[in-house]
């Protein structure tokens, strides 16, 4: 069985919640973060409730000026937890960004089948996302608890799905919110 790209490039052209800039910036903090582990390509485990995936991350290598760009960890660890968080939602569940959740929310994005929600948030989901950079599975579990509760106590009425990336072991966690 072929392993399938993660799609986490040229996003906005499938995610009608993403603009190309941001979309691009995303990206960009994604290679960032695995280049400070891996090298292209990189096997990434996506796991949810019932099912353990698996995708592959290409990417080129980011050059000194893109690491220099993005040389605040915490900012890149952000950025490209979206990025990796997004494009797991997009090829496990055929979930795309709609648009972004207002504070308060309990999330970060509003997520919906293709070409859905766009007029109507009520088909939609919400995606807290967060990202560890160098943490073990351990971190990432810990940190999808604190986004599950965070999601949990959001001024919203609508579902929820909470994505942790951890990029030093290749790992998203994606799982509804109960």
């Amino acid at each position: 069985m072929t392993i399938p790209f993660l799609p986490f490039k040229d996003m906005a052209e499938r995610h009608s919640g993403l603009t190309k800039p941001i979309a691009d910036s995303y990206t960009e903090a994604a290679c960032v973060c695995l280049d400070r582990f891996h090298s292209s390509p990189q096997k990434i485990v996506i796991r949810n409730e019932t099912d353990i995936k698996e995708a592959k991350a290409q990417w080129d290598t980011t050059d000194e000026l893109t690491r220099g760009a993005w040389a605040n960890e915490v900012d890149a660890t952000e950025a490209g937890a979206y990025a990796f968080a997004l494009a797991a939602v997009e090829l496990t569940e055929g979930l795309y960004a709609v648009r972004r959740a207002e504070t308060r929310t309990g999330a970060d994005y509003y997520i919906a089948p293709y070409g859905k929600g766009i007029e109507d948030l009520e088909e939609c989901l919400r995606l807290e996302v967060s990202g560890v950079a160098a943490g073990g599975e351990r971190d990432v579990k810990r940190r999808f608890k604190e986004k599950t509760e965070q999601a949990t106590r959001g001024k919203s009425n609508l579902p929820a799905m909470a994505a942790v990336v951890g990029f030093k072991i290749s790992l998203i966690l994606l799982m509804n919110v109960k």
